[in-house]
């Protein structure tokens, strides 16, 4: 199990350079996070974007392209698509999200036709650290999934616990989030959580230990949980939280970044392959740490496959 982002990096170098291709490749933060990603063995990329701009970034990091990697597409959406080709036909093994928005690059993602949909839902998962903590942790999901519905939260959970399998932790506990800790019909998501804990307890959501509704405080604090007589294996020992919708989640995501000054590395999951979807405020270290993921979770499906 990897108790550092920086190991994840390190495990994933070992696996050899990746190949990736790049929608809207046109993004400086995105052609800095490349240039170290080859500086270091991690990753090479396929540039698919407005071919100028994209030279011009890259030589002012030093990074050379060749002219068989750089595909000129000024068109965000049509961008999208020739990258996911890429995916599609072999050449490159990931797919990461340039100068393009979310909603742009998952609608290719999704189409029935081209892009590299499997009937899962996508789901954002990040993997974090924290100063105090000794291990990784993650969460879900902060930018995919808005209102999900109990079937959706249920499809979120089982992509964060593959992901977790992925970095070796082999039977994740998981706190489904919510303001206390008691099922209340006028919160719905305390009745989610509720019924999320029994689909797990049933065998419905397997590979991993849910306990829910919970709030943010017991999970993290045996002082809390034994003033609210919680008892559960979750107590200081939380490996995933999922929020109950994505307000949630991109506000805890935020704090843990600003207030805890937390690190992290993030996919989306439910695809063909990982997506490397991050947004733009995140540096190019986060999207190295991303990329490393995305190269585990990749050679841990082709093992269970």
């Amino acid at each position: 199990m990897f108790r550092h982002l920086d190991e994840l990096v390190e495990a994933a170098r070992a696996l050899g350079p990746v190949r990736i291709a790049i929608a809207a490749a046109h993004d400086p933060d995105v052609i800095e996070a490349m240039r170290k990603a080859r500086d270091i063995g991690l990753a090479e990329g396929y540039y698919v974007g407005n071919a100028h701009k994209i030279l011009e970034l890259a030589r002012s990091v030093n990074l050379e392209i060749p002219n068989s990697r750089l595909i000129h597409e000024p068109d965000d959406a049509a961008a999208a698509r020739k990258a996911i080709a890429l995916v599609r036909e072999g050449t490159a093994s990931l797919l990461m999200k340039g100068k393009i928005s979310t909603a742009t690059l998952a609608r290719a993602v999704l189409d029935r036709e081209t892009g590299l949909r499997t009937g899962r839902l996508l789901s954002q998962v990040i993997v974090f650290q924290v100063p105090g903590f000794d291990r990784l942790m993650l969460m879900s999901d902060a930018a995919i999934n808005i209102a999900p519905t109990l079937e959706q939260k249920a499809e979120i959970c089982r992509n964060a616990i593959e992901v977790a399998h992925a970095i070796g932790i082999s039977r994740p506990n998981v706190a489904l989030l919510c303001a206390l800790e008691m099922v209340n019909p006028e919160m719905p998501a305390t009745v989610d959580a509720a019924a999320l804990t029994v689909m797990n307890r049933r065998g419905q959501i397997k590979g991993a230990y849910l306990e829910g509704p919970i709030a943010l405080d017991a999970p993290l604090s045996r002082f809390a949980a034994e003033r609210k007589g919680i008892e559960s294996p979750i107590i200081e020992n939380t490996d995933i939280f999922i929020a109950p919708d994505i307000e949630a989640a991109n506000i805890l995501y935020r704090a843990i970044l600003y207030f805890a000054k937390g690190e992290s590395g993030g996919i989306v999951y439910g695809a063909r392959v990982p997506l490397i979807l991050l947004s733009r405020a995140e540096t190019p270290e986060t999207k190295i740490r991303s990329i490393a993921l995305a190269m585990l979770v990749e050679a841990h499906g082709r093992q269970q496959a």
